[in-house]
């Protein structure tokens, strides 16, 4: 890993608050790896004999119900780590990963989480953060679904991805990673007709725009409308 630069992660979590010769050790002690789109990185219920920094790319964390059907739980970008079972008391994966661009990881064996938590205190404070933050976002996830109106979940979803992970165009801002309304529909607990009745009408209203694999907030203004909408306004 000699070729792989320090300054190119020194800014990221858990990197950037650890002096240059740590984050050397670290990234002598990783081993990295490319995944084509669509490739799954780790597998639900698989023994979590690795954890993972993804360094480019996107990837989507999909968890399966006790009925076989798929849901999509979050989107890793670049910077994050993701398997780290052992922070949250796991010796197993929670949720399966699956590259949804071609990406290239490090990966470290899990053996070592423990030495990086004790010996790099940046590490453990800026990982321990980043699993709070996620069990928060769970958690709101969890209300979004049981209090909120379909219209209002898609609209959230749309927003934070678009906030996440986009890039500005002369349309607006386009999520930059494939998402097909099917996607939409396993964030958000709805169906594929719902999800496309929606976009087609937010189409009309000039709110998005999308295509194959392709969306585009047009007018993140009334977006957020759609997504601070009150259910009980109407009532």
């Amino acid at each position: 890993m000699r070729s792989l630069d320090e300054n190119l992660i020194s800014h990221i979590p858990p990197f950037r608050k650890l002096e240059r010769v740590d984050v050397r050790e670290i990234l002598d002690a990783a081993t990295p790896k490319r995944f084509s789109a669509g490739q799954t990185i780790f597998e639900e219920h698989e023994t979590a004999e690795r954890f993972f920094l993804l360094l480019d790319g996107h990837v989507r964390v999909i968890r399966t119900t006790a009925g076989g059907d798929q849901v999509i739980a979050r989107h890793i970008v670049s910077g994050e780590l993701m398997g780290i079972a052992p922070a949250i008391g796991r010796t197993t994966y929670p949720a399966s990963a699956v590259a949804i661009d071609d990406c290239l990881v490090l990966f470290w064996p899990t053996n070592l989480w423990s030495t990086f938590v004790e010996k790099y205190e940046g590490f453990a404070t800026e990982t321990y953060k980043t699993v709070g933050e996620r069990i928060s976002e769970a958690n709101n996830h969890i209300l979004e679904l049981a209090t909120q109106q379909v219209e209002q979940r898609v609209a959230r979803a749309l927003m934070r991805l678009a906030i996440q992970s986009s890039r500005t165009t002369d349309e607006g801002m386009e999520i930059d990673f494939p998402l097909t309304r099917q996607n939409i529909s396993e964030m958000t607990g709805t169906t594929l007709y719902t999800v496309s009745r929606l976009l087609s009408a937010w189409e009309k209203q000039g709110i998005v725009t999308s295509g194959r694999k392709k969306v585009v907030v047009t007018d993140m203004g009334k977006l957020k409308s759609l997504a601070d909408l009150d259910p009980m306004a109407n009532s």
